[in-house]
């Protein structure tokens, strides 16, 4: 028996694949801002997977310091997320906004990282965070 698929139904099949093998890449968008209401957010994330929109500490160097904040991400793009900071963070601190995936933890839904840690590890790309770092206002 042959099976007749209509020339829409092969429209969706292929966009479909297409879209599950070009899925956007992973991202944060954002920019310096006030933080006086212990809250930083992103523009944008865009997540392969389930995670965490993280928040660390940073400087000139900049390497990922201590998490200072964090927030659940959807796999896909998430607009306008926003962390509630755990400490201060004062006026000219640098903070970097990272992708961390939701693996290897203990329970799914808890941010279980600390720094250096594998669980709900930082994502990266060819090698490189995905992150973003601004300056609180």
């Amino acid at each position: 028996m042959k099976t007749l698929i209509s020339a829409a139904a092969l429209t969706l099949l292929a966009n479909g694949a297409f879209a599950a093998g070009h899925a956007p890449a992973p991202s944060v968008e954002a920019a310096n801002q006030s933080v006086g209401n212990g809250v930083v957010s992103a523009d944008v994330v865009v997540a392969a997977e389930n995670g965490w929109m993280v928040v660390h500490r940073t400087d000139a160097e900049m390497k990922p310091g201590p998490v200072v904040g964090y927030a659940p991400l959807r796999m896909g793009e998430n607009i306008d997320v926003a962390a509630i900071l755990t400490e201060e963070v004062m006026s000219g601190d640098m903070l970097m906004l990272m992708v961390h995936s939701e693996a290897g933890g203990m329970a799914t839904g808890g941010f279980e990282y600390t720094l250096g840690a594998t669980e709900d590890g930082p994502i990266r790309v060819d090698g490189n965070l995905v992150m973003a770092v601004i300056t609180a206002e």
